[in-house]
């Protein structure tokens, strides 16, 4: 049984319980607060494996709460989901500009919370036999055991998304691969959202590792198709 811990904030009472009762019944740990700042306080002292954070709270909002938990070297790197009643393209893409691995929009099911939750795990405990230990191409290093990335030997600041988008670009590089396919492949059979997050995701790992990320010579653009990892770039 999986014995991974969640934190959980969520105001309303009663999705706050849903949430707790089937993480808890798929076999993981689950502590909830009704604010933000409760969760901050408490991660003073202790750093979960998983952050499901409402966006719409009293206070300090879910935005604010992720912006601070990504600014933190301890919980920087911990994967983040989203929970919202709100729809708009601009709220999901906001709140993966701040650091969010995924989004989930209210109302949603049970299933599909726990799909995702498990799906966030899987991809975080693949062992690192299963992986290439270190990826080298250009100035661009990879190490896939230790979850890192550089450039020129510098450590980026890379959230896990960006990272697995990354790896799954350079091991693929020259070929094409539609939004589709990453969006499938990243964020799991079980994601229902928009390829608009593979865009968001692109673009800040553009401004992590190009030189200039508006002449972009690692990652290009397919137009109408989606991306490819430039197999000459390194050369």
């Amino acid at each position: 049984m999986s014995r991974e811990l969640i934190f959980s904030v969520e105001d309303e009472v009663h999705i706050q319980q849903l949430i707790k009762y089937n993480l808890e019944a798929a076999g993981y740990r689950v502590v909830t607060f009704e604010s933000g700042e409760q969760l901050l306080q408490e991660c003073k002292h202790t750093s979960p494996d998983l952050f499901i954070l409402d966006l719409m709270l009293p206070g300090m909002d879910g935005l604010e709460v992720c912006r601070t938990l990504r600014q933190n070297p301890n919980t920087k790197n911990i994967p983040i989901i989203m929970l919202t009643a709100k729809s708009e393209e601009f709220d999901k893409v906001l709140g993966l500009e701040m650091g969010a691995d995924d989004y989930i929009t209210k109302p949603f099911s049970v299933r599909e919370l726990v799909a995702r939750v498990k799906a966030m795990f899987r991809r975080m405990n693949i062992p690192a036999s299963q992986e290439n230990d270190v990826i080298k191409y250009g100035d661009i290093t990879i190490d896939c055991s230790r979850r890192e990335v550089y450039k020129k030997d510098v450590l980026l600041d890379m959230p896990l998304k960006e990272f697995e988008l990354l790896k799954l670009l350079v091991l693929n590089k020259g070929k094409v691969m539609s939004r589709e396919m990453l969006l499938e492949k990243i964020w799991g059979f079980d994601y229902y959202g928009e390829t608009r997050t593979v865009d968001v995701h692109i673009r800040y790992l553009r401004q992590k590792i190009e030189d200039d990320d508006s002449n972009p010579v690692y990652i290009e653009t397919v137009r109408g198709i989606g991306y490819r990892f430039n197999d000459k770039a390194g050369k």
